[in-house]
């Protein structure tokens, strides 16, 4: 049995594993299944009688993903429990980092803004949308914060790592 602490859209989750079963924060145990479509990067995922298309990329950090589940992204954080407790414990002797801005994942054209300069946002609420490679991808507030700062101008190519939006 393995336990995992899921972090998806400002909320935390226990992810329970065990011989063929999964189980989220306590609930029943429901049978699941992993299988690879050869020859792509999807996987087919069976939770109960449920069957999802995925593709996960890692981004950044051990534990952080991106998910595509059904056509839908995800940005998620996923430890078993060791290893989210040392991350936590050795974020605990660091100081306040502060606001991280929203960069460009990647070149594209700014297609809608949705903040301006001193909106409250939380975590998950659209900001910019850019389309890239004929996809629109909609960003999405890391975090709770009031917004500094908008560079994004709809209709504006940007380029990977481009700031887009800075908080307080």
């Amino acid at each position: 049995m393995t336990r995992y602490i899921v972090d998806l859209d400002g909320r935390s989750f226990v992810v329970t594993l065990d011989a063929g079963t999964a189980s989220v924060d306590g609930g029943p145990a429901v049978a699941t299944h992993l299988e690879d479509v050869e020859g792509t990067p999807v996987r087919l995922v069976t939770v109960g009688t449920a069957v999802h298309r995925v593709t996960a990329r890692r981004e950044g950090e051990r534990g952080r993903y991106v998910l595509r589940i059904d056509g839908r992204r995800y940005a998620v954080d996923a430890l078993d429990e060791r290893t989210r407790a040392i991350r936590e414990m050795a974020a605990a002797g660091r100081g306040p980092a502060g606001p991280v801005p929203l960069v460009a994942p990647m070149p594209g054209l700014v297609v809608r803004v949705h903040v301006v300069p001193g909106q409250t946002v939380v975590a998950g609420d659209p900001l910019v949308a850019i389309e890239a490679m004929k996809m629109e991808n909609e960003l999405r507030a890391p975090a709770a914060g009031t917004v500094r700062a908008v560079h994004a101008k709809a209709g504006t190519p940007v380029e990977k790592g481009e700031m887009l939006v800075e908080f307080d």
